[in-house]
C-alpha cells in the first residue's frame, strides 16, 4: 500500500508539471516596497502574496521546496515540513506536520509561521483552508523545464531574503546543464531507454511517456525515450512484455529501485532475459528523488542519467 501511494505522489507532482499552464511570478515594485523591504509577489494560481519582509518561519509541505529551501540558503529559516521531506537530511530533525493532504493543521498554526509554502502536489483547495487560519500561503508551480527551475529558485530567494545565494546556485546549475550539453553535443548515438517508476506488475509495469519530465531529461541526457519509439502517447503507461520486446532498449534505468526492485529481478521476468539491456548488464537501480522532485537536485538527475547513457563521455 505505502508502495503504490508514494506512486500516485510522485505521478501527481509529475503529470501536474507537464500540463499545468504556468504562471510567471512578479514582483510588485513599488516605493513602499522599496523603503519597508515588503514584499510582493504572484503565485502559481495567480494570487498575489505580500510579506512584511523575508519570511523566517516557514512551513514547506512539498519536498521539492523543502530541498529549494535549503539549496538557497534558507534551511534555518524553516520551522516544520511534510512526511515526504527526507533531503537534506538534516531536515528529519524538524517537525514532521503529515503528508498526501492530510496535515495536522493545529501543530501548524502552533508553530507560527509567517508563511507556509504549497507545490502542485498539494491540493489547490489546500491554499483557502491555510488562509481560512490567517497564515500566508504561497503556492509555487512547477518547472516544465530545467530553465523554469532557475525562475522557481530566484522566487523562493525573494520570499526568503536569499537572493545571493540563489544567484550563485543558478550560476552552478547553469555551468553543470551546459557541461553536459557540450558533452552530449558531440555524440550522434541515442541509446534507447526504459524507465521503470512501478512494477507492482511485474507483467505489466508503469513507465514515463512522451513530455513528462522524466522524458526530457533522458532526451537531454542524449537518449531516446522508449515509449516514443513504441509510439505510446499516454504520460504514465503501463508497458506489455510485447511493447518492451518490440522495442528492445539498450539500458533499463529502475527509478522504483526505492519500492525494492532489483536488478536481478528484472532478468527473471518472463520474456526480459533476452533484452539487449538485460543481455548487456545494462540495467540500472536509480535515484528516482533526483528526477521526480522539481528542485534543484534535477540536475543531479540530468548528470546521472548521461553518465549512464554515455559513459564514453565521461571518462
Amino acid at each position: 500500500m505505502f508502495r503504490k501511494l508514494i506512486f500516485v505522489l510522485i505521478t501527481l507532482a509529475l503529470l501536474l508539471s507537464a500540463c499545468a499552464p504556468a504562471a510567471t511570478p512578479t514582483v510588485a515594485p513599488t516605493a513602499a516596497d522599496a523603503s519597508t523591504g515588503a514584499i510582493s509577489l504572484t503565485d502559481g494560481l495567480g494570487r498575489t502574496v505580500k510579506l512584511a519582509g523575508p519570511a523566517q518561519r516557514i512551513i514547506t509541505l512539498a519536498p521539492s521546496n523543502t530541498e529549494i529551501l535549503y539549496a538557497i540558503g534558507a534551511g534555518k529559516q524553516v520551522a516544520g515540513r511534510d512526511s515526504n521531506s527526507d533531503y537534506p537530511a538534516e531536515v528529519k530533525a524538524l517537525p514532521d506536520l503529515g503528508g498526501f493532504d492530510k496535515f495536522n493543521m493545529e501543530q501548524i498554526v502552533a508553530l507560527k509561521p509567517d508563511l507556509v509554502i504549497l507545490a502542485e502536489i498539494n491540493a489547490k483547495e489546500q491554499v483557502k483552508q491555510f488562509e481560512s487560519l490567517g497564515l500566508t500561503v504561497f503556492y509555487l508551480n512547477n518547472p516544465k523545464t530545467l530553465e523554469d527551475l532557475y525562475g522557481n529558485l530566484g522566487i523562493v530567494a525573494q520570499l526568503t531574503g536569499h537572493a545571493r545565494e540563489s544567484a550563485a546556485l543558478v550560476d552552478s546549475l547553469k555551468a553543470r546543464v551546459a557541461a553536459v550539453d557540450q558533452k552530449i553535443n558531440i555524440s550522434s548515438f541515442h541509446p534507447v531507454v526504459y524507465y521503470e517508476i512501478d512494477a507492482t506488475d511485474p507483467a505489466k509495469p508503469y513507465t514515463i511517456g512522451p513530455g513528462t519530465f522524466i522524458d526530457q531529461l533522458i532526451v537531454r541526457a542524449g537518449g531516446a525515450d522508449m515509449t516514443t519509439l513504441a509510439g505510446i502517447s499516454d504520460a504514465y503507461p503501463q508497458v506489455s512484455l510485447e511493447q518492451v520486446v518490440k522495442t528492445n532498449p539498450d539500458l533499463i534505468i529502475l527509478g522504483d529501485a526505492m519500492f525494492g526492485t532489483s536488478v536481478e529481478s528484472v532478468g527473471k521476468r518472463p520474456g526480459w532475459a533476452s533484452l539487449k539491456a538485460v543481455t548487456g548488464a545494462h540495467v540500472y537501480p536509480f535515484d528516482d528523488n533526483t528526477v521526480s522532485r522539481p528542485g534543484p537536485r534535477l540536475v543531479d538527475g540530468l548528470e546521472a542519467l548521461a553518465k549512464l547513457l554515455h559513459p564514453e563521455l565521461f571518462k
